[in-house]
């Protein structure tokens, strides 16, 4: 009987995980397609209606992902990680941009998931460590700087996750301001220079980049980095 008792214990906090989930992603999809607008946000409307956000940040706490469910796992750390910036700039809104708020990304810890983490450790440990082949998630994971590519009026979903990374990430490497190219000269984002190993597993930057570009960039091109615009990706 206590073996039974444990199995349905162990198979009602496993529903109740899944039923957390979708419920999160489903309030996530709601928020991004009312308060995101042309890859921005609008974070003043948010500042002063901001019951859905913290309904949001109050669902991601309990909210259980497995590692062995990789589609699952991703889109929820996904959302988590763009919800949780969006959070911290309407605590401290009207700001110039992130690196305004001290310790924005590596000091102000969040719980999440069942566990306290940064923004940093969020992307860092929990999704880049985990899946060290997967350099698409920064093209989803918005820092609330112009300088990344530009966040999504949806969520992030296990089912459509592989598709929406492919397509955010053939947007950005597609985007005459986001990849610079001239004649036989690119500047990119400094995202490649940060992560330049994510990029460099399989080749050089401009490889990973060509399997993406609907226009190849020269394989001999000489290779700089622009300097990354931190100016808050807000609603004008």
């Amino acid at each position: 009987m206590k073996r039974i008792a444990t199995l349905f214990t162990l198979l009602f906090v496993a529903v109740s995980y899944g039923q957390n989930v979708d419920t999160f992603i489903n309030k996530a999809d709601v928020f991004f397609s009312t308060y995101i607008k042309n890859g921005r946000v609008d974070y003043k409307t948010i500042k002063s209606n901001p019951e859905t956000l913290n309904e949001l940040v109050t669902l991601a706490k309990g909210v259980r992902v497995s590692k062995s469910d990789a589609k699952t796992y991703q889109a929820f750390w996904i959302n988590a990680y763009n919800i949780t910036v969006i959070k911290g700039i309407v605590e401290k809104y009207p700001v110039k941009g992130p690196l305004k708020i001290n310790g924005f990304f590596d000091k102000t810890t969040h719980e999440i998931g069942g566990t306290k983490t940064t923004l940093n450790d969020l992307e860092n440990k929990l999704l880049r460590k985990v899946f060290p082949q997967e350099a698409r998630f920064h093209f989803v994971l918005v820092c609330a700087g112009l300088g990344c590519p530009p966040i999504i009026n949806e969520a992030y979903t296990p089912a459509k996750l592989e598709a929406q990374l492919q397509r955010q990430t053939t947007i950005a490497l597609n985007n005459p301001n986001f990849i610079k190219v001239k004649g036989n000269k690119v500047q990119l984002s400094q995202i490649f220079e940060w992560y330049k190993g994510d990029f460099t597993q399989n080749g050089n930057e401009v490889d990973y980049i060509n399997k993406f570009r609907k226009e190849a960039i020269p394989a001999k091109a000489k290779v700089s980095y622009y300097p990354y615009d931190w100016t808050l990706n807000q609603v004008k």
